[in-house]
């Protein structure tokens, strides 16, 4: 792989790229146009030693992905439709609806159905958080199937089709060229979907190690609070599958549902879409190399 590192994700009509120091978003306008925002950017694990220590520095780095993304979405809207920037209080209240909404969806609803199936069929503590975990990973695939059939979201997807096929081809030292892009795989090993599916598998593994005496609340609880443990823990495995997925026939069987799960999620982008794509990765790189 090269020595600058990328990764990015899709916003609206368009793609935001971030390497080390920088992060770029470029969108095509209403009229055609791209238009692309560059700002600098340095992670606090490159100030703070112990924020980089495993599975912690994985926390951090999705806090700022989070905080990044949310921005740029932001930004990329803007453009897109030419709104008003949201003022920092409807920001936050956005944001804490968000994860409210997220909790009640993906952490309540699934852990009380399988809890009242295990009751209904008598399981052990071990199947409980297997069916937990397999109702998590039901609820998030028909969600993003349902979401993937909306006009904007289709669009949304091939953005993040054409943010997996740019940075393909430039990990593999072709040239940046839409063509050249056109003809990777809208799959990527370090993608976000593969490590939110990541995220449900180490979970059950996790929440099994948590003492059966606990109410039903309070084994909730503990799973919220745990969520930054395991999000650590599946940020240190998506890091090991970038480095070893060429290499290891067994990371590519553990990566292998989440790559098959990124197809709910990616659509095949035009040319046009990769283009833009290829122009926030280059803003990226260029910013990198005269840093």
């Amino acid at each position: 792989m090269p020595d600058i590192k990328i990764g990015g994700q899709a916003v609206i009509d368009g793609v935001t790229m971030r390497s080390e120091n920088y992060v770029c978003t470029s969108v095509r306008d209403e009229k055609g146009k791209i238009r692309s925002r560059l700002r600098k950017f340095k992670s606090v694990t490159q100030k703070n030693k112990i924020l980089k220590l495993p599975i912690l520095r994985g926390v951090v780095s999705l806090v700022e992905m989070v905080s990044i993304g949310f921005s740029e979405l932001q930004w990329s809207a803007q453009q897109a439709s030419e709104e008003e920037e949201l003022s920092s209080k409807e920001i936050f209240f956005t944001m804490l609806f968000s994860i409210i909404v997220a909790i009640v969806v993906f952490k309540y609803l699934p852990w009380l159905s399988a809890n009242a199936l295990s009751s209904y069929f008598n399981t052990s503590y071990v199947v409980l958080n297997i069916i937990d975990g397999v109702l998590k990973i039901g609820i998030i695939a028909l969600y993003m199937f349902l979401i993937g059939k909306l006009k904007d979201v289709y669009t949304l997807f091939q953005y993040h089709g054409a943010e997996h096929k740019a940075v393909s081809c430039y990990e593999s030292k072709k040239k940046l060229t839409p063509d050249n892009a056109h003809k990777f795989s809208t799959i990527h090993p370090r993608c976000g979907t593969t490590f939110v599916i990541l995220v449900f598998v180490v979970s059950v593994f996790v929440y099994v190690l948590l003492p059966e005496g606990f109410s039903f609340w309070q084994n909730l609880g503990l799973r919220i609070l745990l969520l930054p443990v395991i999000a650590g823990i599946a940020f240190e495995l998506i890091r090991l599958s970038g480095k070893y997925y060429d290499k290891s026939s067994f990371v590519r069987a553990i990566m292998w549902p989440g790559l098959q799960f990124q197809r709910l999620t990616t659509n095949k982008p035009n040319k046009k879409q990769i283009e833009v794509a290829i122009m926030s990765l280059n803003k990226c790189m260029l910013a990198e190399k005269k840093h």
